[in-house]
């Protein structure tokens, strides 16, 4: 039934912490993370726009070094707003299995600076026949044109792609194109969802 499998990368392959920023920039002065903190939720639709590609990484960096008044370089806060990742062990270790049978594809809603400075080095990006991601496509989760540059690639029925994600906007996104899908728990569930499909 199903010939290519589509994961997540946040919070399902790696996982991620802002606390770690946030912590990093009061300690270079008390408050000024929690300052930046606030500035970028209340302008999430600068970050969302950075993810789609339609803001530029130069004026990306041009406005958070502004919002930290300027305390840090703009390598400085690449390095730092990019140490949030930690890998997934038990998730990473199923990829090469199902490779064996099936085309596996990425999907992310991310950004340049994170793509180059936290998780481009690692390994398990290796077993992905392809790799999408949403400053690249010019689209992000869960619109419909990020899910179809999928396959355009992978030139299989929307029926035959299962994704997983621990967004359950997105799963429903991916539900809407055709897809099945699951929202990322835990690796338990996941291994449950897998085996009720005969995946696994």
């Amino acid at each position: 039934m199903y010939s290519v499998i589509v994961f997540d990368l946040g919070n399902v392959i790696l996982s991620f912490d802002y606390s770690k920023v946030i912590n990093h920039f009061n300690g270079i002065k008390p408050g000024l993370g929690d300052k930046f903190s606030k500035l970028y939720t209340e302008n999430y639709d600068f970050h969302r726009s950075f993810e789609k590609g339609n803001v530029t990484k130069e004026k990306f960096l041009s406005v958070m070094t502004e919002w930290l008044e300027h305390s840090v370089t703009a390598d400085e806060f690449c390095r730092v707003f990019s140490s949030i990742f930690t890998l997934s062990d038990h998730v990473q270790q199923l990829l090469p299995i199902l490779k064996e049978k099936y085309t596996l594809c990425l999907l992310s809603n991310t950004n340049e600076i994170h793509e180059e400075y936290g998780y481009r080095h690692y390994d398990f990006l290796n077993h992905f026949g392809k790799i999408f991601l949403s400053h690249k496509i010019g689209a992000i989760k869960p619109e419909k044109e990020i899910y179809k540059a999928v396959e355009a690639f992978t030139k299989k029925p929307s029926h035959e792609h299962f994704f997983i994600d621990d967004i359950a906007e997105y799963v429903e996104g991916a539900k809407s194109c055709g897809w099945d899908a699951v929202q990322f728990v835990n690796f338990e569930k996941l291994i449950d969802d897998l085996r009720n499909r005969k995946i696994l």
